[in-house]
């Protein structure tokens, strides 16, 4: 017959005897407390959505696609 062993209830962290629950409840509070800290970060800028078209959005696209207004603005290609 096999015998069912028994998880251990006790983790040993640099010599000493630590209750498995222990350690985890600790994780838990400190990813709490960085969560809490993120969310009360402040921008440093007011953010603005970006109204252009998407092709106008990048310098890939802008060189891509030249538009009229940048045409007549005397801008080379």
């Amino acid at each position: 017959m096999s015998r069912v062993v028994a998880k251990p209830d006790i983790l040993i962290v640099d010599g000493h005897a630590l209750s498995w629950q222990r350690p985890v409840e600790l994780r838990r509070r400190q990813l709490g407390a960085w969560h809490a800290e993120q969310c009360r970060e402040l921008a440093l800028f007011e953010l603005k959505d970006d109204c252009r078209p998407e092709s106008e959005r990048t310098a890939v696209g802008r060189y891509r696609e030249p538009t009229l207004r940048s045409l007549m603005a005397g801008d080379d290609l």
